[in-house]
């Protein structure tokens, strides 16, 4: 049995893991035993379709979900497994999950081990594909604390970077939808120039921040391809929010370049608490400047329903942050 393999040393965050895998495994062999297995189809519909009728492909979360939906367009069923507001790096899948996921025509995750749990997941489900969307990014390393050498994760951060996720999602909708080529192609170049255009954008803003200004201090690692771009110097507590636990030697560090730097303003992400970061901003003298979003989008009716809204939102709470005049 799963269960056996608990033991009592076991911390327990390791024990909670296993207690939900376990409850994945169980999940699947009950499905089986009922005579609905994964990846069976309602009948009259063919595997990996939508009830739409249309081919139905998964995200592992809500930001490449967007983005496949704006290069996908009306040909393909375009659902994220994780929902709005997740903290995607311990997310805990469950047996729906793997069921929903059984009869996808094709998986979509950003990879550079952002989902940790993928290959776990990935292993319930022989003969769905799955695309890597950040294949062919050099990514940046981690250069601090446990995941030093680590790729950083958050390349979709990069407006420019951007550019190589749309392309992946295209030829990969191509292989799965060849009657669709044409349709994808001509997504994929409107997305690529709205993203060229929001390069500009952030090129325009923050050229106008004086550069002792230049600090980019937020809860987690999540801007280091974003802040290489554009000239900002980045700062954190934590490197990725798998790591969060905010440890004194973190929290004294950013106080002291905060302090330092004269910093105006620091930040946190949506999905993680604020309230170390809001500490650090008493200690060092600056203020809370506002929410991030990083890992999720917003509600539709939120800041950041897309990831150009998502960026947009960012950019404006850190330029308002940083000129004192926002928060």
């Amino acid at each position: 049995m799963v269960l056996s393999s608990i033991g009592r040393g076991s911390s327990p965050q390791r024990v909670h893991r296993r207690l939900a895998w376990a409850l994945v495994a169980v999940g699947l062999v009950a499905l089986s035993l009922a005579g609905c297995k994964p990846g069976r189809q309602p009948e009259g519909q063919q595997q990996g379709t939508a009830a739409s009728g249309k081919p139905r492909v998964l995200t592992t979360f809500t930001v490449i979900a967007d983005m496949a939906r704006q290069v996908a367009g009306d040909r393909l069923q375009v659902e994220s497994i994780t929902k709005l507001g997740a903290e995607i790096h311990g997310y805990e899948p469950t047996p729906s999950d793997l069921q929903r996921a059984s009869g996808a025509r094709l998986i979509l995750e950003n990879g550079l081990n952002l989902e940790r749990w993928a290959e776990r997941f990935h292993a319930g489900l022989p003969g769905v594909p799955r695309v890597t969307l950040s294949a062919g990014i050099t990514p940046l390393p981690i250069a601090e604390d446990a995941g030093r050498g680590q790729p950083n994760p958050h390349a979709w951060m990069s407006p420019q970077l951007a550019e190589i996720y749309v392309e992946n999602l295209r030829a990969a909708f191509t292989t799965i939808d060849p009657a669709g080529a044409a349709t994808y192609r001509r997504n994929a170049d409107a997305y690529r120039r709205q993203l060229r255009q929001l390069d500009r954008e952030f090129r325009q803003a923050l050229a106008t921040l004086p550069a002792e200004q230049r600090v980019l201090a937020s809860c987690e690692g999540a801007f280091s391809y974003l802040a290489r771009d554009y000239g900002l110097q980045e700062a954190y507590l934590w490197p990725v929010n798998g790591e969060s636990q905010v440890t004194p030697q973190r929290m004294a560090r950013l106080i002291d370049l905060v302090r330092r730097r004269r910093v105006p303003a620091v930040f946190c992400e949506s999905t993680v608490s604020d309230e170390a970061q809001r500490e650090v901003a008493r200690e060092a003298g600056s203020r809370f400047g506002g929410v991030f979003y990083v890992d999720s989008l917003s509600l539709p009716d939120g800041p950041a329903p897309s990831l150009l809204g998502l960026q947009r939102h960012n950019l404006r709470t850190l330029v308002q942050g940083l000129r004192g005049a926002g928060g």
